[in-house]
């Protein structure tokens, strides 16, 4: 049995975790449209109002846009704050999928810039030429480039 080629995307939702945390959705007209969060501590603020923020935020997108599934970047070891905030970040995710009801994977690193440029060990400039060629036009930055190659991967994936 062939595929239905008009067949509607699943609405899924990629994030790219970090303190500028990348991200991507469904668009009706774009396929997708991607973006970056700013979770940023101020100077009057705690370490832990990044996750005040990020559980606010994915919340509200879960809400808002009700996807079927959320899809990141898998938190690899970087140094200890990093990853303090990335494994903070996965588990406010994982809290907030499981109230909304909404399934969640992962993506290694590696996968993903294989997807996006063929090979596995691509630099991020690589990863955002790859993004220009592909799509005509300049990503936010690194993190949006990321989440937008999540979310190509999960629909290949998944959808």
């Amino acid at each position: 049995m062939g595929k239905c080629r008009n067949r509607k995307k699943m609405k899924i939702l990629a994030l790219d975790f970090g303190t500028k945390t990348g991200w991507a959705i469904n668009s009706d007209a774009f396929g997708a449209i991607s973006d970056t969060e700013n979770f940023r501590c101020r100077a009057s603020d705690s370490r832990g109002m990044i996750f005040v923020r990020f559980d606010k935020w994915i919340n509200e997108m879960l809400s808002a846009h009700k996807p079927a599934m959320v899809v990141h970047e898998r938190p690899h070891l970087r140094g200890r704050a990093a990853s303090e905030v990335l494994n903070g970040m996965l588990a406010f995710m994982v809290k907030a999928c499981r109230v909304h009801g909404v399934q969640y994977t992962d993506c290694p690193s590696t996968t993903l810039k294989k997807f996006a440029t063929g090979k596995g060990t691509a630099s991020k400039e690589k990863m955002m030429e790859a993004y220009r060629e592909k799509w005509k036009e300049n990503p936010v930055d690194d993190n949006s480039c990321d989440a937008r190659w999540l979310w190509e991967w999960a629909q290949q994936e998944f959808g």
